[in-house]
Formats: structure tokens, C-alpha cells, sequence
């Protein structure tokens, strides 16, 4: 279990850098031995021009195979080109990571800002569906180096939209999982949801 998040701490440790795959072919966890945000916190940037605040992600950018730059508790997902091979490219990404944190270079150009906190006038569908996303839903894509967030839900038509980040993004497992597994789970806990799709992908 990684400590907590301090970001005093945060380069005063020996640090650890090893890799997890998931779903994605595209896409690698590379995961620290400490948090680079608090819990629940993610940070998702699909292009370079989204990695404007955090030089991090802008560096990692200039690895000209890099498409998309995923940060979550304790781990970065990356995400690369069809053409490039993991193997070959997994030695220096780590040794980048690693000397960049040994650097003591900030992740963020400022401090984050604090999370906005929403007015809470979810209707019990919508308190359902975020309840069930929370405790069923997150913990596994997490573990597979993406997010899902709730995005809207019509309550006419029964319609769901989430929000996919991280290396569900492009997944070509992700619409499977999104259909056969979430949508499936929804209709069966919260009966008001008809259909579940995502943004995102």
C-alpha cells in the first residue's frame, strides 16, 4: 500500500518504478511506490496542448511516441503509437520518470486547485447510479490505469454517459467492458438506466 499523499514528501524517498499492463495494448501503468495525487484525484491529458499546467506530462510529450499522459494516486499511465513496441521503450521511460522525481521537478506548474465541489442535487437515480460507479465500477478500472466518471444521465430516455480516462481511452476492450459489464451492472442495480454510454473513447 503507497503512503499517502504529502507533497512535502513527495522526493524525500528512495524511489521504486515498475510497470503493470492492462486491457489496453496501447497503454502502460507505471507505477511509484509512493501518491503524486490525493485519493480520488486524477489528472488526464489526451493531447500536449491539455498538458499545459503540468510539466510532467509536457516532457514525457516529447517522447515522440507518447499520444496520452494519465496520472492517478500512485501511478502514470502512458499511452503510445501503434507502431511502437513496449519493450523497447519501457527502459527509458522509467529511467525518465525516476530522474525526473529525483530532480525534485514539480508534476503541476502551481498548486492544484482545490476540487470544485458540487451542489448536491442529484436525484436518487443519479445518487444510485454515482453510488454504484463509486463502490463497484471505479476500483476495477483503476486497477486497469484508467478512470470513469459520471457524466450525465437523462432521466426521460434512461440514457447514461460516462466519461472514460486514462488508457480506457482508445481501448479496444473498453466498448466490451462499457456494454457486456457497466451497462449490464447499472441496469440491474439501478433499473431507471436504460443505456450506458461513454465519452471519451
Amino acid at each position: 500500500m503507497p503512503e499517502e499523499y504529502n507533497k512535502d514528501q513527495l522526493y524525500k524517498r528512495n524511489l521504486t518504478i515498475y510497470t503493470e499492463a492492462n486491457p489496453n495494448p496501447n497503454s502502460m501503468k507505471f507505477m511509484l511506490n509512493f501518491m503524486i495525487l490525493s485519493e480520488g484525484e486524477n489528472a488526464d491529458f489526451p493531447d500536449l496542448e491539455s498538458a499545459k499546467n503540468s510539466p510532467l506530462a509536457q516532457e514525457l510529450f516529447q517522447f515522440s511516441y507518447v499520444t496520452r499522459v494519465f496520472y492517478m494516486s500512485n501511478f502514470i499511465t502512458i499511452t503510445k503509437d501503434d507502431a511502437t513496441e513496449w519493450p523497447s521503450v519501457i527502459p527509458e521511460l522509467k529511467e525518465f520518470i525516476k530522474k525526473y522525481f529525483e530532480a525534485e521537478k514539480p508534476i503541476f506548474n502551481e498548486d492544484q486547485p482545490d476540487t470544485i465541489v458540487e451542489l448536491n442535487n442529484d436525484t436518487e437515480a443519479v445518487k444510485k447510479i454515482k453510488g454504484v460507479l463509486d463502490e463497484y465500477i471505479k476500483p476495477a478500472v483503476e486497477m486497469d490505469g484508467g478512470a470513469i466518471q459520471f457524466h450525465s444521465f437523462d432521466e426521460q430516455s434512461g440514457l447514461l454517459k460516462v466519461l472514460l480516462q486514462g488508457s480506457c481511452s482508445g481501448c479496444p476492450a473498453s466498448t466490451i467492458t462499457l456494454k457486456s459489464g457497466i451497462e449490464t451492472m447499472m441496469k440491474r442495480m439501478v433499473p431507471q438506466v436504460q443505456e450506458v454510454i461513454a465519452e471519451g473513447i
